[in-house]
């Protein structure tokens, strides 16, 4: 059992950035994949980006490549968003997510079992 706890998110203006941080307490946290989702209102859950339990494998959603960058510090259990150059399509509350994978793959349509609460991103002027 995992459970995970984010942070971060906050106001920005167009083109600033923010990092969220995911905080996972529980076992066995480095035999699992880890990813970032959002949903803004009236829309459905997205896939933003995963990261294989090595951390050797990335996946993003073509609206975000280039510009998020997702990381892991087993060590510290910590789960990372960097974003930048945000825009306000961009706004939605990020969650962060996890699946114990036996490949070291990831991948966005997997069924993760482990949820966060969820931090909302506001990119507004």
């Amino acid at each position: 059992q995992l459970q995970l706890v984010e942070s971060g998110g906050g106001l920005v203006q167009p083109g600033g950035s923010l990092r969220l941080s995911c905080a996972v307490s529980g076992s066995f946290f480095s035999a699992h994949a880890i990813a970032w989702f959002r949903q803004a209102p009236g829309k459905e859950r997205e896939g933003v980006s995963c990261l294989s339990k090595s951390g050797t494998t990335t996946n993003y959603a073509a609206s975000v490549k280039g510009r998020f960058t997702i990381s892991r510090d087993d060590a510290k259990k910590l789960v990372y968003l960097q974003m930048n150059n945000l825009q306000p399509e961009d706004s939605a509350v990020y969650y962060c997510a996890a699946v114990p994978r036996l490949l070291d793959t990831c991948a966005l349509q997997l069924e993760y079992n482990y949820w966060g609460q969820g931090t909302q991103v506001t990119v507004s002027s």
